[in-house]
């Protein structure tokens, strides 16, 4: 199976695979964005050091694999938040993505420009047939990045639990298909 790289530059922006020594950059991280993140995510309830270790080893098993690609976000040389892409056991088989940023890097562009870089990596790979983005119903900022990318809202489906304390335990889903390569090639008259 095929993995996108590694690091994925995008001007200013740059997406780097996690490694196990990222275990106290990834903790400071949740830890500084704890009280943004929480109202939307459930896993910070229980985040510590240990936490942060089991998903770094995850990351590192499911990368192996080809099953999940989690990437740490930095801006200017600066840590700003995590996107991944993980695929999805659906019919035909696909591809979630999923992002989040530290309070002081919001509204700067910067989950976009992220999003889109891997975006892009993504379809690089030929398993890669879809991408999709999910977010709570009433998380309505998370909509900005799959609408801004080309995504179509296609539905709602029941979350899975535990659900945060400001969700309403509906996602909303929105899907990018895989562009179709040009007819006739890049040189046919």
């Amino acid at each position: 199976m095929d993995r996108p790289n590694q690091i994925i530059e995008c001007g200013d922006i740059v997406l780097r695979r996690w490694r196990q020594d990222d275990v106290a950059r990834v903790s400071k991280l949740i830890e500084e964005s704890s009280d943004h993140l929480r109202p939307w995510m459930p896993w910070v309830a229980g985040h510590s050091e240990e936490r942060a270790r089991e998903f770094l080893a995850k990351s590192e098993s499911n990368w192996v694999r080809g099953e999940t690609f989690n990437y740490a976000v930095s801006e200017g040389g600066t840590l700003v938040g995590m996107c991944q892409a993980y695929r999805v056991e659906a019919e035909p088989p696909g591809w979630r993505m999923g992002y989040w940023l530290h309070p002081a890097a919001v509204g700067r562009g910067i989950a976009t420009r992220a999003t889109a870089a891997l975006v892009t990596e993504m379809f690089t790979l030929p398993q890669v047939r879809y991408l999709e983005i999910t977010h709570d119903v009433a998380n309505t900022s998370s909509a900005g990045v799959p609408r801004r990318l080309g995504f179509t809202e296609i539905g709602h489906e029941e979350a899975m639990p535990p659900a945060a304390p400001s969700c309403r335990g509906v996602d909303v889903v929105w899907r990018l298909n895989r562009p179709a390569p040009p007819v006739g090639g890049a040189c046919a008259p």
